[in-house]
């Protein structure tokens, strides 16, 4: 009986191979190491303290660590084959591969990396930015800090587009793919939206100027066209708004006709309480101002509060009561919180007072019939 001998093994799988491998992943990774830790001395010297707190700050690190450890893996590859005396015979040859790699292939992550790093860089910019002037926390600030975090979004949008376009733009040039007709393709696309897609103009320019003009900013409460929300987005074409029960409006710039801004510096939460015309009205004006003055020592509400309540007077006259108008001046976006907690306290108050609030009434009269 002859006896066989096992199949060799094939040279990429020899020790020489292996060891030229592991070699090259060895070299890769501190290449990768190293190049994240300069990539995190880096944001953290921008982002400082809040570097520790953001995740994709780490995520950032960790994204350069990987990418920079495939090029070097992919250019350290063949060169290591080759010194272990390896012949790849497939595809291109290793030589031609390695030069691709080690010219093209790493200009190429190279833009990939350093447009990364600009938006990024852009980014904590414009963040640190914010953060600097907007320091403080009285309420002056914190319209400023709502603001700065409007333009702030709007030039973190507007940066990454373009840093990302010219990377794009900067790769296929790398890759031999002849440009000009890409860009010759954008001027003319560019010169019809400017003729035929006058409304993407108009809601472009349209937000500029709202932005510019601070009109509304992110988180403010406003009406536009009728439609009554909370601001989630504010971009250059549209604004987003959510109401009460959650539905998202979509609203183009250019079609905004009216926008009411309710927290906008400052907000009056306005009560008008009727009473009947038996009632003394003074004595009730002071019931109301006692129970705003003991909301105003409430901690949970003081800081809310800006100014004492201010009693605007007699209203209006009704067929079965007189309305009282009052209004309370609040920090924005806690006007309606106040304004609930105070009246329920001069419900409560006027309870204890055994104050009345006059309901729908009805006079019946009954006429004696004259025959009898």
């Amino acid at each position: 009986m002859q006896a066989t001998t096992p199949p060799a093994l094939p040279t990429f799988f020899t020790v020489e191979a292996v060891a030229a491998l592991a070699i090259a992943a060895l070299a890769a990774v501190a290449i990768g190491l190293l190049v994240g830790s300069l990539v995190r001395r880096l944001l953290l010297a921008i982002e400082g303290e809040r570097f520790h707190t953001q995740p994709i700050a780490h995520a950032t690190v960790k994204a350069v660590r990987r990418v920079t450890f495939v090029l070097t893996m992919l250019v350290l590859t063949f060169p290591a084959l080759d010194l272990a005396g390896v012949e790849l015979t497939v595809g291109l040859h290793p030589e031609e591969v390695s030069r691709w790699l080690t010219e093209s292939g790493a200009r190429i992550l190279l833009l990939i990396l350093l447009a990364f790093a600009a938006n990024r860089f852009a980014a904590s910019v414009i963040r640190n930015a914010e953060h600097e002037i907007a320091a403080g926390d009285d309420h002056k600030t914190q319209e400023r800090r709502k603001r700065l975090h409007t333009i702030g979004a709007t030039s973190r949008r507007f940066f990454s587009i373009l840093i990302w376009s010219a990377a794009l733009l900067m790769v296929l040039r790398e890759l031999d793919v002849d440009i000009t007709p890409v860009l010759t393709g954008a001027g003319i696309i560019g010169l019809a939206v400017g003729f035929g897609a006058q409304t993407l103009v108009k809601d472009i320019i349209s937000g500029i100027f709202l932005i510019a003009e601070d009109q509304i900013r992110l988180g403010d409460a406003a009406d536009i066209n009728g439609i009554g929300g909370t601001v989630e987005e504010i971009n250059l074409r549209t604004i987003v708004l959510r109401d009460v029960e959650g539905v998202v409006h979509t609203i183009a710039n250019g079609d905004i006709r009216t926008l009411s801004n309710k927290s906008k510096d400052f907000s009056y939460y306005v009560i008008d309480i009727g009473v009947g015309y038996d009632d003394d009205t003074d004595r009730i004006v002071d019931v109301v101002r006692e129970v705003a003055g003991e909301l105003m020592q409430d901690p949970g509400y003081a800081a809310s509060i800006l100014e004492p309540l201010e009693v605007l007077g007699v209203d209006s006259f009704k067929a079965t009561e007189v309305t009282l108008r009052f209004r309370i001046k609040t920090l924005p976006l806690r006007q309606w919180d106040v304004g609930r907690e105070l009246r329920r306290r001069i419900k409560k108050a006027f309870g204890a007072q055994g104050i009345q609030i006059p309901g729908p009434q009805m006079t019946v009269r009954l006429k004696a019939d004259p025959a009898k």
